[in-house]
């Protein structure tokens, strides 16, 4: 079952309960779903899927960070909206699990002691292997502590 198809099914719950902030936060989940399928022109693999949640995800932190403090209701908006969009984005590492990753990836290019010159070449292997699921900046951020 697809998640356009999930988030279908929570929407018409959500209109039913007459819970009008989820099921407008569903909807534009399920439009942005639906466009991004209209613009492949096929089905959305869950890879895909988790992308645009996970997009709809950064624009409302960002959206966040960007509002004045006064502004207590897009404040709240937006808290709720991440809380309802974060029960369909995908489980994300955590800083054991990236160091992890990026021990691996250290062994995979025989680097013993990265520095800041092994940096893109370290990044460029492990972007891939935690795209999705890990955030970048949490990512780059352990990298660059590991860095000597």
């Amino acid at each position: 079952m697809s998640k356009i198809d999930v988030v279908r099914g929570e929407m018409m719950a959500a209109m039913k309960a007459k819970d009008k902030e989820r099921k407008n936060v569903l909807s534009s989940l399920l439009t942005a779903l639906k466009n991004a399928q209209i613009d492949k022109r096929e089905e959305l693999t869950e890879a895909e899927e988790d992308q645009v949640v996970l997009k709809l995800i950064k624009q409302s932190k960002e959206t966040l960070e960007m509002t004045p403090a006064d502004r207590q209701d897009i404040i709240d908006e937006c808290n709720y909206t991440i809380k309802v969009l974060e029960e369909y984005a995908p489980e994300m590492m955590d800083e054991n699990k990236i160091k992890e990753v990026i021990d691996g990836v250290l062994k995979e290019l025989s680097i013993d002691k990265p520095s800041a010159s092994d940096k893109g070449k370290i990044m460029k292997v492990l972007m891939p292997k935690v795209k999705g699921k890990a955030d970048g900046g949490l990512v780059n951020k352990i990298l660059g502590g590991m860095l000597e």
